[in-house]
């Protein structure tokens, strides 16, 4: 289960006996719940996600300082170790750095952390020992960036990713059709950045020869669906369409891979139809067009690069529109890069016909990436029978201040640098540029909100069904120790569109899996340690035991459900105990209503269980009651109810020799 110290706050304490204690103890350990940590309430803003956090003024230092530091420094959530974590000698301790944790809020300068064997084993002001310590006074401590918007982790492109903060490198722009080979192939190289990728339907549809301008027959269609399948059982992280330039990509395409989706728990990734707003077809139908796909199948959907595509010259019509879709209950985001220039290739179907009239732009504000040279209608032509990169200084600025002012739009580069280096320069300086350009120079975002975009939103937009991601993102104890160090007052971008290779400034030193993969020496290329990222999927395959509902004089039974180690049932069979889960809105949460009369009906409810094989997922779904809120597993349409949680209802349960009891005291 995800660890979020935000849900484990304020849990009412059930005085509970004998094995009903015990479980709640137990629950409350498989959650993450240290015993020795230190409770944060304070003066709180909202994440990245629209979400409280505690510790800031909503007035936040623009200058990236944290505020109010006398109560965030007596109230944020760090470690207080025991006597033996004290004593013990750590595998690199990181020294008074200003840790920066966007999950709790945490910002507070003269912290210690503590990693061993790859994990960050303690964030403490207490002085701890290491065999080797780095010293972080002054500087900022970090999770490392993830990059969920980039392309094949190539042998060139991976080290400006790195010094550019970089350590997760996500192709869900590009991706593969083929997830074993490439996972198996990327595993072989060995890179020092975590990967993973999507499915690509493109390259997926290009091996079956279908014409960028030309729908899918049925045959094709039912096949392609078939291939999207297996991907995602063999890896993929979600699906991804790129509908700008393959425009034959419809709806008959669309709907069967979004349903696909959902059944599955992966987000649906968008290169949105339109990047303009010229009539016919504008930002706002191409957004339309994807809140219609999300409303339809209830899928997860990510729009790519907002501010060159479905964006531009709409933004904040475009947001709004997204805004209105999320408060409805959608799963939808975006990402941006923080440039004010777009780049693709010349061929593509974005430079069709009318160009110059959609992006309002002349043959003079395209320039070859990598090189200084503008462009005229003789050397376009040439240029684009090459098939080159341009850049575009097509992105009004106002629309990068609003995109990244959004509290559910993160930051992706849509770039990875290549040989040839015919690349747009976010390839390498995305990241060290949203801070030192847009957090410290501009003042658009907070430096927590800045680090959020870049670490815990694309974690989150992608962690339900890859359990490695909830690891990372954050920087805390038991986390990966994904870490990047950078001077607050000094990180920038170098690269530019004519060397898009220059590596960033001020990234002091970068850690993957805990092993120093860049530091005041350079790259460290003989450790890469980087490791894939893809999803997994747990399917029943039968009762873990049985549940035995002890109602006045009648005992019936539940089959319980284990999964990744914790036991779940039906959550209908709250009302054999006199509470009635009902629907706050459709296949969202559930609202508990206590002291409801007792139904004899509900164990037969439940009582076949699921189908074997049927996947068994985290949707995110919650039931909520007056005290408190649990997260709840899903499964076909039905959710199920953690044993752990029952007990935190007052609902008493004891071992059995056939898995429990449980029984509401009279």
């Amino acid at each position: 289960m995800t660890n979020n110290p935000r849900s484990r706050r304020g849990v009412p304490v059930l005085l509970l006996s004998g094995a009903a204690a015990a479980l709640a103890l137990a629950g409350a350990l498989r959650l993450g719940v240290p015993s020795n940590t230190q409770p944060a309430e304070a003066p709180s803003v909202r994440d990245t996600e629209g979400v409280l956090l505690p510790g800031f003024s909503p007035k936040t230092a623009s200058s990236g300082k944290p505020a109010n530091a006398a109560a965030i420094a007596a109230l944020s959530p760090i470690d207080v170790p025991t006597q033996a974590e004290l004593n013990r000698m750590y595998d690199v301790v990181l020294l008074g750095g200003r840790v920066v944790n966007p999950e709790t809020g945490l910002d507070r300068e003269g912290l210690n952390v503590a990693i061993s064997g790859g994990t960050i084993e303690l964030v403490t002001d207490r002085e701890v020992k290491g065999r080797r310590t780095i010293d972080a006074r002054g500087l900022v401590v970090a999770p490392g960036f993830i990059d969920n918007l980039s392309y094949d982790p190539n042998p060139l492109g991976v080290w400006t990713k790195l010094a550019d903060g970089v350590t997760s490198n996500i192709a869900m722009h590009g991706g593969t059709a083929s997830p074993e080979k490439w996972y198996s192939y990327y595993s072989r190289i060995r890179t020092p950045l975590n990967f993973g990728a999507s499915f690509f339907y493109t390259q997926a549809r290009n091996r079956l020869e279908i014409g960028r301008y030309e729908p899918a027959n049925p045959v094709q269609g039912e096949l392609l669906a078939e291939q999207a399948e297996r991907a995602l059982n063999e890896g993929a992280l979600g699906i991804s369409f790129s509908l700008e330039y393959v425009p034959g990509i419809g709806p008959s395409e669309i709907v069967p891979l979004m349903r696909l989706a959902y059944e599955y728990n992966v987000p649906v990734y968008f290169h949105a139809r339109y990047s303009d707003m010229e009539e016919p077809g504008t930002n706002l139908e191409a957004i339309q067009e994807l809140i219609g796909y999300a409303e339809k199948t209830g899928a997860s959907v990510h729009v790519d690069h907002i501010n060159s595509t479905g964006g531009t010259f709409s933004m904040k019509q475009s947001l709004d529109m997204l805004a209105e879709a999320r408060e409805k209950g959608l799963d939808l985001t975006a990402c941006t890069y923080p440039y004010d220039y777009w780049g693709t290739y010349l061929n593509s179907a974005r430079f069709d016909e009318g160009w110059q009239q959609r992006f309002r732009i002349t043959y003079n504000d395209l320039q070859i990436a990598g090189t200084p040279e503008r462009l005229t209608e003789p050397t376009f032509k040439e240029y684009r029978r090459q098939g080159k990169l341009a850049v575009a200084y097509a992105i009004p600025e106002q629309d990068i201040v609003d995109s990244l002012s959004s509290p559910f739009v993160m930051i992706g580069s849509d770039a990875i640098l290549e040989p040839g280096l015919n690349n747009h320069p976010r390839a390498s300086g995305t990241f060290a540029r949203t801070i030192g350009l847009y957090s410290r120079e501009h003042a658009v975002l907070p430096l927590i909100d800045a680090v959020g975009k870049m670490t815990l939103l694309p974690a989150r937009r992608l962690e339900k069904q890859a359990p490695s991601l909830r690891r990372k993102g954050r920087l805390a104890r038991g986390m990966d120790a994904d870490i990047v160090i950078f001077d607050y007052e000094s990180i920038r971008d170098r690269s530019t569109v004519e060397k898009p290779d220059l590596p960033s400034q001020g990234i002091r030193y970068v850690l993957v899996g805990g092993k120093i993969a860049l530091d005041g020496n350079g790259m460290h290329k003989s450790v890469p340690v980087g490791q894939p990222i893809r999803s997994e999927f747990v399917r029943y395959e039968g009762a873990a035991g049985l549940l035995e509902l002890n109602q006045e004089k009648e005992k019936s039974f539940v089959p319980i459900v284990s999964y990744r180690g914790e036991d779940y049932v039906d959550l209908a069979v709250l009302q054999a105990f006199g509470s009635t889960p009902s629907r706050e809105e459709p296949g969202g949460d559930w609202r508990l209503q206590q002291g409801a009369g007792r139904s004899r009906n509900v164990p037969e409810a439940g009582a076949a269980g699921p189908g074997l094989r049927e996947l068994m997922l985290e949707r995110g779904h919650r039931l909520k009651w007056e005290e408190g809120s649990a997260e709840l597993l899903s499964i076909g349409d039905r959710d199920y109810v953690g044993l752990e949680t029952l007990g935190r209802l007052g609902i008493a349960l004891a071992r059995s020799v056939g898995g429990w009891t449980a029984s509401v005291p009279q």
